[in-house]
């Protein structure tokens, strides 16, 4: 009998702390997806259909290149607003340098009119280097807006979120006007091949993904960036004192959210089969959503490669399966934005847990 007395006692400590096993695991968001998406498919059988999941993958993939980019920015205790007027401005620039043609009707009081493009075309048509160059400057423009942003919250102790404000609405701006809101078409096959094209069953754009994914990876796990990166985001005053060098380091991760922005372009210009200068106008909640249900802290000092792949995964899963519903467009906005704040309260709650477990175990 004290036996038996003994096990259930021993037991109910571990059950009490089964909550907080659950909450801080690293791939609660991971079985939480798993699970949404069985019910959702017992609700509607067409939403594990091969074309579904097929749409619901290449949404995937542009999303989560956004997202390792912002990951970067949050780690080190920042925010990076500015991602899809980089989207924006990128696709309109690469579009300019590669389409085929242009269609006079629209574009001939355009104030770059046979200066960049012309009817015949963009700046590099007919060459074959085109597509490359065009892929290029939109890579090149992405880090030096990313610096830019990096340089003022870094060097002149600006606010991230308002840094990025201005810029997200002053490139935003640009791309509108660069365009005069047309949307640049004819783009070249094989730049349109990266969106849409495949090497055997694998889609071009995990590829990509995939490869930013291990940069990211290698970064944040296996060199002296990485560790870096995170002493930043948990206490900079710390960071500084201990000789890194915390302005480098701030400048960095804003220029790597610049770089995945301007992939980010490549992989959704690609697959619209157009240079857009309103793209990722309204992916700015999926981004930070996305990365706030993945795990990844708004308050800095946090983040995985692989809770970022979670969090796009549950974000996606979930807006195709609100797309499916009956619902009017501000009521998905609602439960959108809803979702996002139990996500950001979770997150408050597991760094709590975190913090209490750290302080019993230096009291034991």
């Amino acid at each position: 009998m004290d036996a038996k007395k003994n096990r259930l006692s021993s037991l109910v400590p571990r059950l009490s702390y089964l909550p907080e096993k659950v909450v801080l695991s690293d791939h609660f968001v991971l079985v939480l997806t798993a699970l949404y998406f069985l019910l959702i498919w017992a609700i509607y059988p067409h939403m594990a259909g091969r074309r579904n999941l097929a749409n619901l993958l290449s949404n995937v993939w542009p999303l989560l290149a956004l997202v390792i980019g912002q990951m970067f920015v949050l780690i080190v205790g920042g925010i990076d607003l500015s991602q899809t007027s980089i989207m924006a401005v990128t696709s309109v620039l690469g579009a300019m340098v590669m389409a085929t043609r242009f269609d006079p009707a629209k574009f001939q009081h355009n104030p770059l009119w046979e200066v960049i493009f012309s009817e015949q075309g963009g700046w590099l048509v007919g060459n074959s280097g085109a597509v490359p160059v065009a892929i290029f400057i939109m890579l090149v423009v992405g880090v030096g807006i990313g610096f830019l942003n990096g340089l003022a919250v870094a060097k002149l102790k600006m606010p991230p979120f308002m840094v990025t404000l201005v810029a997200m609405s002053f490139f935003s701006g640009l791309a509108i006007y660069l365009t005069q809101s047309e949307n640049i078409m004819h783009l070249p096959d094989s730049f349109i091949a990266i969106g849409k094209g495949a090497v055997g069953p694998v889609p071009w754009a995990l590829l990509i993904v995939i490869l930013l994914a291990v940069i990211a990876f290698v970064i944040l796990n296996r060199s002296v960036i990485g560790r870096w990166l995170y002493a930043v985001g948990q206490n900079i005053r710390t960071a500084r004192v201990s000789g890194i060098p915390t302005e480098r380091v701030v400048i960095l991760a804003y220029v790597f959210s610049g770089f995945c922005a301007a992939v980010g372009s490549i992989l959704y210009s690609a697959r619209l089969e157009a240079g857009r200068p309103t793209l990722g106008r309204n992916l700015l909640l999926d981004v930070i959503g996305a990365a706030v249900i993945g795990g990844i802290s708004l308050f800095g000092g946090k983040g995985k490669v692989f809770w970022a792949v979670y969090g796009v995964l549950f974000f996606v899963v979930l807006d195709n399966s609100l797309n499916k519903m009956p619902l009017e467009f501000y009521s998905i906005d609602i439960i959108k934005g809803s979702v996002i704040l139990i996500a950001a309260l979770l997150d408050a709650l597991r760094t709590r847990i975190a913090a209490h477990q750290v302080i019993a175990v230096g009291a034991v």
